[in-house]
């Protein structure tokens, strides 16, 4: 039934309140509706946080929301982990209603006694709040008393009901009539890893991997040689490790070199395809080590400040154990068969795909059992492999279950698919969604885009903004050189609170297998690669030091630690980008040339208001990159030469 003040099309919702919306302790979540009532009277609206206990936090007044009518926003901070209910008070605010009419009726000489009267009796009422401290008190009853002395002039009494005391205490302790509550509604707030974060992935059989200088032969790495590499992966400033599949690699239909059918004896085949007769998604691939290894190289980890994320894949190689112990849960067809996995063109021999249609429940209670096995080993974060292949209410039920026990477990989904389909995942409990943003290359599409992530889905999916992965070397990084590689770096960085980058990007890796493709040269999803980083590293062949300044930014600097405050400027030019990003006194702004080719001189207009400061203001401006310093305003010239820095990164240190 709709309140005395009608409260609607409240957001953030999902589902129509039936799922909580995306929350994260500590960040700042805006709530907004459509409050408004019948006729002239003003009305007043908050928002209340109920915190997963039931204590209630301090109300946080609504304001109108730009210039859309009867729209009103409160942002509201989440202090915890769990979930949380939001609620949404309005009321006739009788006092607005007298401050708008005696600020007509008194100076025009209208019913003049009469408002000073009515104004007393208001101020009577918002005097018995027993919530008022002695000092609002104070105030209160002077402006009572002052509306009510007839010996003082009009424009007196009238001041001392307008005065900037009166109006603070006024909008503290409002007079509420005709209250509606709309709500409760359902939010969760997770930890702030789900939010944040810098990701690097690396393939743990190429790190430390070696050639066998009798034979030529490639000697696979292991935990023990990865976790060496581990502390260049700190020094960079990354907070996860990301691994992709450690589990046995099938035999049957094995993949060879660049995904070809006719693999050597050696060759190691793709991860991805899980299972063989050393065990399935609970075993390690003997290559790699032990499982006591790999409590090993968690624990290296984490002593570094990473994370270890690893993989969660469920396919299997036709070899996997699953295959022979539970045949239904995969497809047979018409010829007896079982069905390998297709993404036409792309087919994939080794790889079986789980069908959820003839055991759902074993599959759910396995999948389960897999999930808890690696969390008693150390592991809080999991990359889901194509996610979207699988029921939507399987992953309901596995992260409501996970979260049940263990909330701080996150989850990041790998659904390159439509918008409906990747926002479901987010609602139903997905912490972090891989995203479009590889493609993302045209300054309309990236403004479109950061728009898009930050304010209309924010409440239903987390972005991670990962500049390239096994799978997706964009033409963009092949054809645009080691200004291509900074550029991505910096707008993936400073975008999105959480960005990866998957190893070699540092090392400028760039050639596609063939023309028109993303998939690399001797992918490594086929082979090891060995890669000599000491070399790179004394020969200056890496951008490992702009990644590492990158990082140590976001680290320092809480705005680009945040998803939902970015702020979209515009320049002259149509490759030149301009955001900016603010968390209190904290404001970074970001200006990038994104043709990796030529340099663009053109000025950049600020929109000042937009972060709260006055059209005049200067921003005395540093440059992280670069070291310099300048002083901007509303306008201000850039050039920016891709192949010395082609970008930016400003931050503010004092305004004037």
């Amino acid at each position: 039934m709709v309140g005395r003040i009608p409260v609607m099309d409240v957001m953030p919702l999902v589902d129509l309140g039936r799922l909580p919306a995306k929350a994260t302790e500590g960040e700042p979540l805006p709530v907004s509706a459509t409050v408004f009532r019948e006729g002239h009277d003003k009305l007043g609206a908050e928002v209340v946080l109920v915190a997963p206990d039931g204590t209630t936090r301090a109300p946080v007044r609504m304001r109108p929301e730009g210039e859309v009518p009867d729209r009103y926003i409160a942002w509201v901070t989440p202090d915890s982990e769990g979930a949380w209910r939001f609620e949404i008070h309005a009321w006739s605010d009788p006092l607005s209603t007298w401050e708008h009419d005696a600020g007509i009726k008194i100076p025009a000489g209208v019913d003049v006694e009469l408002m000073f009267t009515e104004g007393g009796l208001l101020l009577d009422e918002v005097a018995s709040d027993t919530a008022l401290d002695a000092r609002e008190k104070d105030v209160v009853a002077g402006a009572a008393s002052a509306a009510r002395d007839t010996t003082r002039p009009v424009e007196a009494r009238l001041a001392a009901l307008q005065s900037p005391e009166l109006v603070a205490v006024l909008e503290a302790h409002p007079v509420r009539r005709l209250v509606t509550v709309e709500g409760p509604y359902p939010l969760y707030a997770d930890r702030p890893r789900a939010l944040y974060g810098s990701w690097y992935e690396f393939f743990p059989r190429s790190e430390g991997a070696s050639y066998e200088k009798k034979t030529g032969k490639v000697v696979s790495g292991t935990f023990t040689t990865a976790a060496k590499r581990l502390d260049a992966v700190a020094a960079m400033g990354f907070d996860v490790i990301y691994l992709p599949p450690i589990h046995p690699i099938g035999a049957v239909n094995r993949k060879g070199p660049n995904n070809t059918l006719d693999p050597g004896p050696d060759d190691p085949g793709s991860p991805w395809a899980i299972g063989s007769k050393e065990g399935g998604h609970d075993a390690v691939h003997p290559d790699l080590g032990t499982l006591e290894d790999f409590d090993a190289f968690v624990t290296r980890a984490n002593s570094l400040g990473l994370e270890v994320a690893i993989d969660l894949a469920l396919q299997c190689a036709p070899d996997h154990p699953w295959v022979t112990s539970h045949p239904e849960w995969f497809t047979t067809q018409a010829d007896g068969t079982i069905a390998y996995a297709e993404n036409p063109p792309k087919k994939y021999q080794d790889i079986y795909p789980l069908n959820f249609d003839n055991d759902p429940s074993g599959i759910c209670k396995e999948v389960l059992r897999i999930v808890r096995h690696w969390m008693k080993h150390g592991v809080r974060i999991f990359r889901v492999d194509n996610p979207h292949t699988k029921p939507v209410a399987f992953w309901e039920w596995l992260l409501r279950e996970v979260r049940r026990t263990d909330p701080d477990v996150v989850f990041l989904s790998e659904a390159f698919t439509r918008p409906a389909m990747m926002h479901a995942l987010g609602a139903v409990g997905f912490h972090q969604s891989y995203t479009y943003f590889t493609w993302r290359t045209a300054k309309w599409e990236i403004e479109e885009y950061l728009r898009e992530v930050s304010h209309e889905s924010s409440h239903l999916m987390r972005p991670n903004f990962f500049v390239n992965t096994p799978d997706i070397l964009h033409a963009f990084l092949q054809y645009g050189g080691p200004p291509a590689f900074k550029i991505r770096a910096m707008l993936a960085a400073t975008g999105s609170p959480s960005w990866g980058v998957y190893a070699g990007y540092e090392l400028f890796e760039h050639v596609a297998v063939r023309p028109g493709s993303e998939e690399y040269l001797d992918s490594e999803k086929y082979q090891i690669r060995v890669r000599d980083w000491d070399a790179a590293d004394q020969e200056g062949r890496t951008l490992a030091p702009y990644l590492t300044t990158l990082n140590a930014v976001r680290r320092a600097h809480p705005a680009l630690q945040l998803l939902r405050n970015v702020v979209i400027h515009s320049s002259d030019d149509e490759n030149v980008l301009c955001f900016s990003k603010q968390a209190d006194d904290d404001l970074v702004i970001v200006v990038i040339n994104l043709d990796p080719h030529a340099a663009r001189e053109t000025m950049v207009h600020l929109d000042l208001p937009a972060l709260g400061l006055d059209w005049h203001d200067s921003l005395a401006v540093h440059d992280e990159i670069t070291g310099q310093d300048w002083h901007w305003g509303q306008h201000n010239y850039v050039r920016l030469d891709p192949y010395t820095e082609p970008a930016h990164l400003l931050t503010v240190r004092r305004t004037a």
